[in-house]
């Protein structure tokens, strides 16, 4: 097995490998990992854009398809990045060829970089589509890229840490569908991304305060919009510390091989 010991250095042909692996394997089924997601965001812009009371889900004086924009972009961002993660791994261990990359003498911190890597790759360029497409449909102003990019990588870096510790924890495909449809899609769906929290009763905003998912949504909308339901600087700070704490647990996981050794 793979020991952080035994070589000196990082392995940037082992991590490299690894990376271009995870990106051919969702490129070899592009209308499912990148245009599908794309068409599925486009359609709930659409729904809410068109068929939903747009007053009772905003305030202040901007346009509800401004608004909107951003938050669904971002989501799309968040849950393709979670969906390449914890699929490859939970894929790999099913069929039994995760020994594959176990036995390589990378290290859990190359092997940590190189899935989520992977994951970051597959979200922002799902991103870009649903941002491309709703160009059509509504112009996007930009108020800080820097924003915009610092929350899309940090936020698609945190889902692929996550999808990382959920592959390595389900042992079937129930179990990532139980994680997907009761913790995951609940958490982006209340997380602002359709509304502003200030609309919501005072018992729903403070859940919303521990929505680590309000704050990358927020965030990012901040970069577009230049406002925000949020402080920003909290917003960085909540992200980059979820974000150690997970890339540290990953690192850990893979050292003991839960899960992937037997």
């Amino acid at each position: 097995m793979y020991n952080i010991k035994s070589f000196k250095g990082f392995n940037w042909i082992g991590f490299f490998t690894l990376y271009k692996k995870e990106v051919k394997r969702f490129f070899n089924v592009f209308a499912q990992t990148i245009l599908a997601p794309a068409v599925t965001t486009i359609l709930f812009y659409l729904i809410f854009t068109l068929s939903i009371d747009r007053n009772f889900l905003m305030s202040g004086d901007l346009v509800y398809s401004e608004f909107l924009a951003p938050g669904l972009i971002c989501m799309s961002i968040m849950q393709n990045a979670f969906a390449n993660t914890s699929s490859s791994i939970l894929i790999s261990k099913v069929q039994g060829n995760i020994v594959d990359v176990l036995m390589p003498p990378m290290s859990e911190l190359e092997l940590t970089f190189s899935y989520s890597l992977g994951g970051i790759t597959r979200g922002i360029l799902v991103g870009m589509s649903v941002g491309l497409l709703i160009y059509n449909f509504v112009p996007l102003k930009i108020f800080n890229l820097s924003i915009i990019i610092f929350f899309g990588i940090f936020s698609s870096l945190f889902l692929s840490l996550l999808g990382i510790l959920c592959g390595v924890w389900a042992k079937k495909f129930d179990h990532m569908a139980s994680i997907t449809n009761f913790i995951i899609l609940p958490l982006t769906f209340l997380s602002g991304t359709f509304y502003t929290v200030d609309r919501l009763p005072e018992f729903w905003s403070f859940l919303a305060s521990w929505n680590p998912f309000f704050y990358m949504i927020d965030g990012f909308r901040y970069g577009f919009l230049g406002q925000g339901d949020s402080n920003i600087f909290v917003g960085c700070i909540v992200l980059v510390s979820l974000n150690l704490v997970l890339l540290f647990l990953t690192i850990y996981i893979f050292r003991k091989g839960y899960g992937l050794r037997s």
